[in-house]
């Protein structure tokens, strides 16, 4: 047991130690020359698929949402029939 508590010991300090084991390489110089690339892309598509299909599900969302709203304005404002 005290085998165990010794190795979670050991464990937790060398997760927590401040010491980077290895270096991350720097990206910024690759992402700075895809987004200053003068190619007719807007700059907020120039990530790939994955922000064309952001851009598109909030461009569905906006736009649901607004006719949504407008369509419960409608019938908020309209009276209801009386039987």
């Amino acid at each position: 047991m005290l085998r165990n508590l010794l190795a979670l010991r050991q464990i937790t300090q060398r997760t927590l130690s401040t010491a980077s084991r290895r270096q991350l390489e720097n990206k910024i110089p690759e992402k700075q020359k895809l987004f200053q690339e003068d190619n007719g892309i807007p700059v907020h598509l120039k990530g790939g698929v994955a922000d064309a299909l952001l851009y598109r599900a909030t461009m569905i969302l906006t736009i649901g949402g607004t006719a949504y709203a407008i369509y419960q304005l409608a019938t908020a404002s309209l009276p209801k029939k009386q039987n």
